[in-house]
């Protein structure tokens, strides 16, 4: 047989083996069979090109190499249609089970934050906002909180390497040292400061201090704070919008109680708690707001009342869930962040 016959058989060959090849196992197994390095036909076909006079092997060389590319070619070509065609497949393939997208969710204690803010709103009350970054004048002084009073020492608060600007929106003071807020109260001096009575508001945000981190303390928490000032705002107001408050969250069967506490700024003030299994979790302070404050943003207490709460929101998300550690809300443990 000439040597053109054998490049023809060759090349008819093979291209009949490739369209005839209808898995990728298939294809691999005539690539290997006709293209392989090691044992395939075209290895013996080329072994033909050293028996050619040297005056041929130009014109033979050319024919070799064009029924080469011709088989690679159509190769590939079917190896692409193979694989187009199983990707089609399984795309339609409606008997396959399903696959559940990876979706992001809420953190729990943003879901939780909407839902404070849900529920007061259904109560009346408007949700205002204001720095993390605060200054000593409304973090403490027009909160009534003394010079010398603990909660102003430097070790239980998160001071700056920086000062204010002189004036730079300070009401009642000078430029001074800037902290990271302790208390969401900082907002309720904000709000009076820039509008008149009544007030029925709630401020939701981070509050820092360098509390012993355990299982019910952080560095750094979420507070929701309330204030309502009015002509006649009671104790007997702020009990209820609180029991109000944990029954919509908690559900209607908790049980609640009040403590006698102190707080600078609030007089008379109690501890608000919740049943937990056998004992109590204390899940923030509140009271009437004491005279001083009203004073400090240019109110009148003969005039009006307030009350005042700050209540922790991680505590209240912990009891719905029954979550025994507050550290794992800032662990980024995505085995608990995907339960909720």
């Amino acid at each position: 047989m000439e040597l053109s016959q054998i490049f023809a058989a060759f090349q008819q060959d093979a291209l009949a083996a490739i369209s005839s090849a209808t898995t990728a196992e298939a294809i691999e197994q005539v690539r290997i069979e006709f293209l392989g390095k090691k044992q395939g036909k075209l290895k013996d076909l080329q072994s033909n090109l050293s028996k050619v006079p040297p005056e041929q092997r130009p014109e033979v060389g050319k024919r070799f190499n064009e029924v080469k590319d011709a088989v690679t070619y159509a190769l590939e070509e079917r190896q692409q249609q193979l694989i187009k065609t199983k990707v089609v497949a399984s795309a339609i393939d409606v008997t396959l089970p399903g696959v559940r997208p990876l979706t992001g969710k809420l953190h729990p204690l943003t879901q939780t934050i909407n839902e404070f803010q849900e529920i007061m709103s259904r109560f009346g009350f408007e949700v205002e906002d204001g720095p993390e970054i605060e200054d000593e004048y409304h973090n403490f002084v027009a909160l009534n909180i003394p010079d010398d009073h603990p909660a102003r020492d430097p070790l239980d608060n998160f001071y700056l390497a920086t000062a204010g600007v002189a004036g730079a929106g300070i009401a009642g003071a000078g430029g001074g040292p800037r902290l990271l807020r302790s208390q969401t109260s900082t907002i309720q001096i904000r709000t009076m400061e820039n509008r008149k009575p009544p007030i029925r508001i709630v401020s939701v945000g981070r509050v820092y201090r360098p509390d012993e981190i355990d299982d019910t303390h952080h560095l750094m928490f979420h507070q929701m704070e309330g204030l309502m000032v009015g002509p006649d705002v009671t104790m007997a107001s702020l009990k209820t919008v609180l029991r109000l408050f944990a029954a919509a969250y908690l559900g209607e069967d908790v049980h609640v109680r009040f403590r006698p506490s102190f707080f600078p700024f609030t007089e008379p003030s109690v501890e608000f708690d919740v049943q937990r299994g056998d004992g109590w979790l204390e899940l923030g302070g509140a009271g009437m707001v004491d005279p001083n404050v009203l004073r400090a943003v240019g109110y009148d207490p003969d005039e009006v009342s307030g009350f005042a709460f700050g209540l922790g929101i991680a505590r209240f998300c912990m009891m719905r869930h029954g979550i025994k550690n507050i550290r794992h809300f800032y662990s980024n443990d995505l085995r608990f962040l995907q339960q909720f």
